[in-house]
């Protein structure tokens, strides 16, 4: 697939953001290999000291082919879990909250049967995936396996109680704190307790306590099933060689998935976490430590409160959280310090194990080689 639209931008703040070995010819040339694999959109953002280049290629749209937007609103999916454990351990830090307390203390009786116990799963095991309670999300896309199944049920309406009671009744799959395995359900549950808390939603939090802070103009959580302009449309391939489908517009807007943001927002958003600006050090620590992730394809990941650790090959790893929804996909990676960055969205996937692989390594390898080009200047 050639591309057919590559745009490069330099924002200057003082100076382009470049390091030794990577500019944007360099960026251009790693956004245009995303576009090779399969993608129908991309853009991608590298943040360091002095400035930051942004790049886009492939199509917004694929039946008017515009091209795609600077700045588009994106379903940002699971990387709304960062927000989340940010929320519950400003939390912590404020005494409202502690780690190491069972979830019942909070939701008393809500995790409950076939096994499911909120009396020994703690809210630290929520935030780490430790807590072996069944990911409800594997229902519903167990039900959505074709192009006519989404059309039919892409937009059935959920409520928080109903995700986690699917996802209770299944047995867990291992003792609570045994190994880490992740579960959407932990964070429906995480930003139940965020509302027990405080009184507000979880959503609410976020905003007050970190949009609104940062200045994030453009990250929200939507109350409507359309994204508002500008943005790229989504689209999937349920099997490869059928037509796209148009997935853009969707009801997902919970605690585990739900927040729509830019690229230059969830720049900010994970310099300013990595950058110790939203959490105090004894809870940012708390974050950060981790254990062991084993996600498929990505050897030495590793998992901590809200937060992946991904290892670079060139020494080292950085920070960041990955969200996959329905043909949106977004990775981020954020050195110690938060001072060098880069965010990368894609606007579609194909189902199919070897299309993700190629997927997933080409935005891999973007963040590898502008995050390596710093630390080895060259």
């Amino acid at each position: 697939m050639t591309s057919a639209w590559i745009v490069v931008l330099a924002v200057a703040m003082g100076a382009p953001a470049a390091v030794p070995g990577y500019d944007k010819t360099r960026l251009r040339q790693d956004v245009a290999a995303i576009r090779e694999a399969e993608v129908t959109g991309v853009e991608a953002q590298f943040w360091a000291p002095g400035g930051r280049i942004t790049a886009r290629a492939g199509v917004a749209d694929l039946r008017s082919r515009r091209a795609m937007p600077a700045e588009g609103y994106f379903r940002i999916a699971s990387t709304t879990k960062t927000f989340v454990a940010t929320v519950v351990l400003q939390l912590v830090a404020e005494g409202k909250v502690a780690l190491d307390e069972p979830v019942d203390k909070h939701l008393p009786k809500v995790v409950r049967g076939h096994g499911n116990d909120g009396r020994v799963i703690t809210i630290r095991q929520l935030l780490q995936h430790t807590s072996g309670l069944y990911d409800y999300a594997s229902d519903i896309n167990a039900t959505i396996a074709s192009r006519a199944d989404w059309q039919e049920r892409r937009l059935a309406r959920y409520s928080v109680r109903q995700l986690v009671a699917m996802a209770l009744r299944h047995k867990p799959a291992f003792k609570p704190g045994a190994r880490w395995a992740y579960s959407n359900t932990n964070y429906l549950l995480a930003g139940m307790i965020i509302q027990k808390v405080t009184g507000r939603s979880w959503d609410r939090e976020v905003r007050e306590r970190i949009v609104k802070p940062l200045g994030l103009r453009r990250t929200f959580n939507p109350a409507t099933t359309s994204l508002p302009e500008p943005h790229a449309k989504a689209y999937v391939k349920f099997r490869p060689g059928e037509p796209w489908t148009d997935t853009t517009r969707s009801r997902d807007n919970f605690a585990d998935g739900g927040l729509v943001s830019t690229i230059t927002d969830l720049n900010r958003f994970f310099r300013a976490l990595i950058g110790g600006r939203l959490l105090p050090a004894a809870e940012l620590a708390e974050m950060r430590k981790t254990v062991p992730a084993r996600v498929p394809d990505i050897p030495g990941q590793r998992y901590g409160l809200g937060l992946f650790w991904t290892p670079l090959t060139c020494g080292g790893g950085y920070w960041g959280h990955g969200g996959d929804g329905a043909g949106h996909k977004s990775r981020e990676g954020v050195l110690d310090g938060g001072r060098h960055s880069v965010i990368v969205f894609t606007q579609s996937m194909i189902v199919e194990d070897a299309a993700l692989r190629r997927h997933e390594r080409a935005g891999q390898r973007l963040i590898d080689h502008a995050l390596c080009a710093f630390k080895t200047g060259s």
